[in-house]
């Protein structure tokens, strides 16, 4: 029904009383701007639909309409906003649902809106908690405003003379937008080797490994890790991945040594001239190192000689990995005996120390004696 807009007001009032009156149904021509004067009241739909029949020709046809539809398109035009003196007519048949509709649209963008920021906050923790970083935030930003069900985003880091690179995978949940980052795959490319190593890491709430984490792991060593089990128990395990067996996915299969396993990190590293361990906050910091399977560097005391050293934990035999300066293996017997001729020489010298204290004592005293047994002039 297109209306003439100065006349809103009165067709609104006019129609709420004809409704008040017990009249269900107006009819109107719909080839015309109309007013409150040229629409027709009915109390029957029949006799409405009746009107319309009579009234229609070749150049005029008439329709319909509740006259509740027609009271509700007229409030919303009234409380729509529309500035009612820069137009002389308008259509207001189904104005209220649309009304409505844009409404809804415009509030679930923003809820939609709101909810992606939300989502992408959580996605950028959860990254950057991971490892990641932040810098990529911007290309995350990006995927998640394609809307698409689920994307991949490359990162890359070198450490140690490799080229390693993560693709991070995120899926659009079935239930909902929201976005959750469900894995990374791990490639680890070292210098001189021929293949790349790769491992798949799955994220969820519990037993999470970090990017750095991950590529100790995949560079051979061993990581320390508080989990959880599926029946919700917690328990820690040193972890190592075995490079000769695979997983159906295609994963290497994990080593777990318990708790139970009967690993001591700080025995063994105490039998090792290291001298981080005389302090609590260095060897607190060398041992958290360790845990995470970084290879950490120590200072080894040789002969009385600082030595800078690279130590890195190896529960699988209860010991540590020694290498010198240059990442060559150092023998662990090798290490330990080299301690235990260090403990022996100091022991050595505290005993010789002490005899020749014993020897000084004796010789004054036997001095002492003579002096009392000279005869006095």
């Amino acid at each position: 029904m297109t209306i003439d807009l100065s006349d809103s007001e009165m067709m609104l009032g006019y129609a709420q009383e004809m409704a008040y009156l017990g009249y269900t149904d107006v009819a109107f021509n719909i080839d015309q701007v109309n007013n409150s004067d040229t629409l027709e009241f009915f109390r029957d739909p029949q006799q409405a639909e009746e009107y319309c029949a009579v009234m229609a020709n070749d150049a005029e046809y008439f329709e319909r309409l509740p006259v509740k539809s027609l009271i509700h398109d007229l409030n919303a035009l009234m409380q729509s906003g529309i500035d009612l003196s820069s137009i002389e007519a308008i259509d207001i048949t189904g104005f209220a649902r649309g009304e409505r509709e844009r409404k809804e649209f415009l509030e679930n963008n923003l809820n939609g809106s709101i909810m992606n920021e939300k989502n992408l906050e959580f996605l950028a923790d959860q990254i950057k908690y991971a490892g990641f970083g932040e810098a990529l935030q911007p290309i995350l930003k990006e995927q998640l405003g394609k809307g698409e069900k689920e994307f991949t985003v490359l990162h890359e880091a070198n450490f140690e003379k490799s080229a390693f690179k993560c693709e991070l995978s995120f899926k659009k949940s079935d239930r909902s937008d929201l976005y959750f980052f469900n894995s990374y795959k791990a490639m680890l490319s070292k210098e001189g080797a021929p293949h790349t190593l790769e491992q798949i890491f799955y994220m969820g709430k519990d037993n999470n490994f970090t990017m750095k984490e991950a590529f100790n792991l995949l560079e051979g060593r061993s990581v320390n890790k508080d989990l959880m089990t599926k029946e919700g128990e917690k328990y820690n395990s040193w972890i190592s991945l075995d490079f000769k067996d695979a997983e159906p996915n295609g994963n290497f299969k994990m080593n777990h040594y318990h708790q139970n396993y009967g690993y001591n990190l700080q025995a063994a590293l105490e039998k090792h001239s290291i001298k981080e361990l005389q302090t609590p906050e260095s060897k607190e910091s060398l041992l958290g190192s360790l845990k995470k399977g970084n290879i950490q560097s120590v200072t080894f005391v040789v002969n009385g000689e600082e030595k800078r050293r690279f130590v890195e934990a190896n529960p699988q035999f209860k010991t540590i990995r020694v290498y010198d300066e240059s990442m060559l293996r150092i023998n662990d017997r090798q290490s330990q005996e080299q301690k235990q001729k260090d403990s022996k020489e100091d022991i050595s010298k505290g005993e010789k120390k002490s005899a020749d204290g014993k020897e000084d004592d004796l010789g004054e005293k036997k001095e002492k004696k003579a002096k009392r047994r000279s005869p006095s002039i």
